[in-house]
């Protein structure tokens, strides 16, 4: 196989799978003798491709995995036809928690609750629903509590590479006093 082929593999494989995907996982698949650095480095020739030809395609970083979704520029467009799909809007309460699983996690509902002073068993379930939160295994305690983390759809929701972008909640609290 041709190295330049490697690019147009690693661009099938993206379309196809549709999620996020690491290097890891593509150098398994492609199952040559390259080094997860020459993946990477295809990737971004790809990647740098795309974005040099302006194209209605792009691929983007959530933390360490990549994903093909559509240019962000072309988003007026492609709401005209997704807009009866729309995922309905998220109450106060429902941000709130949001807000607090992604600043604190992984947390627990009865931490979230603690937070909030009130129960949050149908927020967790709306966050859940939309795919803004997960189930990030379990505590080694009595009951052995459910851990929640933010997912990438929370990432791509909020339009930055990893949670370490998100402002600092110093911010947050200071614009409360």
């Amino acid at each position: 196989m041709k190295r330049s082929e490697i690019k147009y593999i690693i661009e099938s494989i993206m379309f196809a799978y549709g999620e996020p995907i690491s290097i890891k996982e593509l150098n398994y698949a492609i199952n040559e003798e390259l080094s997860p650095k020459e993946i990477e480095y295809m990737l971004n020739l790809l990647r740098d491709e795309y974005e040099e030809q302006n194209r209605g395609i792009q691929i983007i970083q959530l933390e360490d995995r990549y994903q093909m979704c559509t240019n962000k520029k072309y988003t007026p467009y492609i709401k005209k036809i997704l807009e009866p799909k729309r995922k309905k809007t998220l109450s106060q309460a429902t941000l709130e928690t949001l807000t607090i699983i992604a600043y604190k996690q992984p947390i627990t509902k009865v931490e979230i609750e603690s937070v909030r002073g009130v129960k949050c068993d149908k927020v967790l379930q709306t966050l859940l629903e939309n795919s803004l939160i997960k189930e990030a295994g379990r505590l080694n305690k009595i009951g052995k509590p459910i851990i929640y983390k933010t997912t990438d759809e929370f990432l791509k929701l909020l339009n930055i590479e990893k949670l370490e972008d998100l402002p600092p909640i110093e911010q947050f609290e200071e614009s409360m006093d």
